[in-house]
């Protein structure tokens, strides 16, 4: 069993540019690619957990993922996503298939634990990275610690134990640090 960092895409990977699929406009956030070679050298695996709703809205077909999962590969070059798994749906879903209430939408846990499986992954040595307090509940839910990237993507601030992240950073070179520093929150 191995631990993994699972990254949310929109807003802690890559600027928050909402239903973005078109890879040419893809960018890296700042650090990104630093922080993210430093934790693959590490041991961790790299994961993307992503709600993409845009697919049950009718915005963009679910294959346009596989663009944006290529461009990621292409922009971290040399650096390896382990994995790249999203959820489709949403519950006010305009496209019949994608309409549904399921278990991988965050701040389900459902992609995590998921991907745990796949790939041998050790939950409690893990942490789950995001921009908002719905990646913060899926990271506890699965149970791995948490990070907020405190970027001011997050408008709802609902707090209770669930949602209250281990750590607050403002990026990824900042939440790199922590993980490789093994700094722990009781």
């Amino acid at each position: 069993m191995v631990p993994a960092v699972f990254l949310d895409k929109d807003g802690t990977l890559i600027p928050d540019v909402p239903y973005n699929v078109e890879p040419s406009k893809i960018i890296l956030s700042e650090f990104a690619q630093e922080a993210l070679g430093k934790l693959s050298d590490r041991g961790f695996k790299l994961i993307v957990v992503s709600n993409q709703s845009g697919v049950a809205r009718g915005y963009f077909p679910e294959l346009a993922l596989m663009g944006v999962e290529q461009r990621l590969q292409e922009l971290l070059n040399p650096i390896r996503l382990d994995g790249f798994y999203y959820c489709p749906h949403h519950p006010q879903g305009k496209i019949d298939e994608y309409r549904v209430d399921c278990n991988c939408r965050k701040p389900e846990a459902g992609m995590l634990l998921k991907a745990a499986k796949e790939h041998g992954i050790d939950l409690a040595r893990s942490w789950m990275i995001g921009d908002i307090l719905n990646d913060v509940e899926a990271g506890r839910k699965a149970g791995c610690r948490s990070i907020l990237i405190d970027n001011g993507n997050e408008t709802e601030w609902i707090l209770n134990e669930a949602r209250e992240p281990h750590f607050r950073v403002a990026n990824l070179a900042e939440a790199a640090e922590i993980i490789l520093n093994g700094l722990h929150k009781s």
